[in-house]
């Protein structure tokens, strides 16, 4: 795992050329849809018609070449605003300097790494090994000092462990889920247990999540408790078509080796296709010098140091999950068996970020519904803010904490599923 970002110019964002294109698509292009919004005719959003009444009702009255006029010079605005944003970004002077934890196991490209070494040798909760997703770097649990859910729980007696996937190398390059979850995690687990002299805790997130859970009932004796966060599982729950239009996306692709990252960014994109534009926008008003900046490219730096999926995983993962939803149907298998949440006996905590656009909150809530007496926790936090945001400490992290340390939640349920006896309402967005 690189806690450094190499000196040299950044790229992002992922890919530039993508982003500007649609933002100049939709800025510049406005002025095509005008009279279309003088008339009326346009085919708002339910929810919207309502202000395009009063919006129609104003254009109305507004002359026609100033208007035009206008329109054109606030999306130059908008443009030139973005490109200040990504210019402000890729000269800052922020790099990532956080010392590398020891290395206690490693295999092919992965790497598992020790955050709790001041832990070893004292009473107190057996180590927890987190699963981060195949498709980005796992440091995210690591971003910078100021926001580091692993070092906040090796201060708070947590012993955590982080398998750090590595990018695909010879080695993992015709890898499926069955290599990763019956094979390399496995072994990772091994390691772990081998620290502890016992069962260990096991935490996912997003699709690492789904690789704990089948872990997890694959060796359930070697687990004490499960905590997932941000984990899909129903992929049709919401937003069905835009599920299958990714695996339709993908599937052409099904005979490349490896699915680039850039690629990839793009999918994200597609979900939100003004996402980029506008946070740049907001990035170009920030001071540099300030930590909301530094919070911001520690985060875009991450984002954009992405992996690429081997062709397998990607298949099983656009294919399968997004296209045809084959974890919520039972179809998804690891070397052979099926996946069944409802078949998970240990003690599991689910946390679902309620503004998660990347895992919707429907999808994420049916493996929470599915396994037996978990807890659930929802929380007003998207994908990424739920681990890497200001209120994600108070949010997510303490309570992460405390059913790592004792098995119990603030206002929740204790590990085996009743009501906590410090209070008996859950926790919820």
């Amino acid at each position: 795992m690189d806690h450094h970002l190499p000196e040299q110019a950044r790229q992002g964002p992922r890919p530039l050329p993508l982003h500007l294109a649609v933002a100049m698509t939709i800025w510049l292009s406005s002025r095509a849809a005008l009279p279309l919004a003088r008339s009326g005719s346009l085919p708002w959003r339910r929810e919207l018609q309502r202000n395009a009444r009063a919006l129609t009702r104003d254009l109305g009255g507004a002359e026609p070449s100033a208007l035009d006029g206008a329109l054109e010079a606030e999306a130059r605005r908008r443009l030139g605003a973005m490109l200040d944003g990504i210019e402000a970004y890729r000269v800052h002077p922020y790099r990532r300097s956080l010392a590398c934890p020891p290395v206690i196991w490693s295999e092919g490209a992965s790497r598992l790494y020790d955050y709790g070494t001041g832990c070893r040798g004292r009473r107190g909760p057996s180590p927890v090994l987190f699963v981060p997703s195949l498709v980005n770097r796992g440091y995210i649990l690591d971003l910078s000092e100021r926001r580091s859910l692993l070092r906040y729980l090796a201060g708070r007696g947590v012993h955590p462990l982080l398998l750090e996937w590595g990018a695909p190398g010879d080695e993992e390059r015709g890898f499926d889920f069955t290599d990763y979850v019956a094979g390399r995690l496995e072994r990772a687990l091994d390691a772990a247990v081998e620290i502890a002299g016992g069962p260990v805790s096991l935490v996912g997130y997003c699709m690492g999540g789904l690789m704990a859970l089948a872990l997890a009932l694959r060796r359930p004796a070697d687990i004490d408790s499960l905590a997932l966060l941000a984990t899909p599982w129903d992929f049709h729950a919401e937003h069905a078509a835009e599920a299958r239009r990714l695996a339709l996306l993908v599937g052409p692709l099904d005979h490349l080796a490896s699915l680039p990252v850039d690629f990839l960014q793009a999918l994200f994109a597609a979900l939100d296709p003004l996402l980029v534009p506008n946070k740049f926008r907001a990035f170009a008003r920030l001071d540099p010098d300030t930590a909301a900046a530094r919070d911001f490219v520690a985060l875009e730096d991450w984002v954009n140091d992405g992996i690429a999926l081997t062709g397998p995983v990607a298949r099983g993962c656009f294919v399968g999950w997004y296209g045809a939803n084959e974890p919520a149907r039972g179809a998804w298998r690891i070397a052979g068996r099926a996946v069944r949440p409802e078949e998970l006996k240990i003690p599991t905590l689910a946390i679902v970020p309620g503004r998660d656009r990347i895992v919707p909150p429907k999808g994420a809530m049916a493996l929470g519904e599915a396994i037996p007496d978990a807890a659930t926790i929802a929380v007003p936090l998207g994908h990424i803010g739920m681990i890497a945001s200001a209120k994600a400490p108070e949010a997510v992290w303490r309570p992460l904490a405390a059913w790592l340390a004792d098995g119990q939640l603030p206002g929740g349920k204790g590990r085996d599923g009743n009501p906590s006896p410090r209070n008996s309402t859950p926790m919820a967005a």
